[in-house]
This record gives structure tokens, C-alpha cells and sequence, in this order.
């Protein structure tokens, strides 16, 4: 099984290119600041920057709602290629390939909108009642009585 899940901040805008041919597919690719989880007492929190591509459907998706310092959560596999350079030296790579992009923050945030992009279908969020700031719904007094549990 290859599943990687990140969650990070674009360290810039997507570079969005267009495969040639009849059916041309978006080709995104854009690097994550992924903080980590531990850091050394006494020591900022490092971060890791990982590389990642979205190709048609998803590539669209970031080219429009994304932006450089948006926060995203992606799933996606871990994918290794090479390549030789224009000096005759081989590079070797290493990607995620996305295969679901969602935004981590609301717009009042600094993210991008309410909307979550999964798969090849999008549905809305709603944003919790920021009245009470704890990120649950406010319940009525009296409808104690309705909900199935207690």
C-alpha cells in the first residue's frame, strides 16, 4: 500500500502547465511546508518541504482556489522517478501524487472558501457558529428530549 496524508502551507502560488495533445490535462505541482510534529526542547519547530503534483480535475482545482501560504490537506501516493539533467547527471525524484486536495482552514482564516474539492466531486461546508468559538453547534434549551441520546 502506498498512502501518504499531509497536511501544510503552499510556499507559493501552483505552477499550472498543460499537457499538449487533444486532451490536454493540468499538470500542477507545488511544494507543501509540512511542520513536524516534535521539535527539540529550546528549538523552533522545523518543517519539511515536500514536493507534490495534481494532474487534471484535482490540477484545476489548485490552480484556481490555491495560493501561495493557503493551508491544504492532501492524500495521495508517494511516487519516485529519475531523470538526466542538462549536464549529463541523473536526478532522482520524488513526488505526491494527489489524488484528494481539501482546503485546512475557512476563508476568515486566510484559506480559500467553504467549498472541499474530494475526488471528482464537490459538496459544501458549513462553517461552525463562531458565536461560541469552541466550534460546536449552540443546542437549544428544551430539545433535550428530542435527540436520541442523553
Amino acid at each position: 500500500m502506498n498512502k501518504a496524508i499531509l497536511m501544510g502551507r503552499l510556499t507559493r502560488d501552483p505552477e499550472v502547465r498543460y499537457s499538449q495533445g487533444e486532451n490536454s490535462t493540468a499538470v500542477a505541482r507545488f511544494t507543501l511546508a509540512v511542520d513536524r510534529r516534535f521539535k527539540k526542547p529550546g528549538e523552533n519547530s522545523e518543517a519539511d518541504f515536500i514536493s507534490c503534483v495534481a494532474f487534471g480535475k484535482q490540477g484545476e482545482f489548485v490552480e484556481k482556489y490555491f495560493k501561495q501560504g493557503m493551508k491544504m490537506v492532501l492524500a495521495g501516493r508517494i511516487q519516485t522517478g529519475s531523470y538526466t539533467n542538462k549536464d549529463g547527471q541523473k536526478v532522482y525524484t520524488t513526488d505526491i501524487v494527489a489524488e484528494d486536495i481539501e482546503f485546512a482552514e475557512s476563508k476568515g482564516n486566510g484559506g480559500g472558501s467553504d467549498f472541499q474539492q474530494g475526488g471528482s466531486h464537490r459538496e459544501f461546508k458549513p462553517e461552525p457558529s463562531s458565536a461560541m468559538g469552541d466550534g460546536f453547534m449552540n443546542i437549544p434549551d428544551g430539545i433535550d428530549e428530542e435527540l436520541p441520546f442523553n
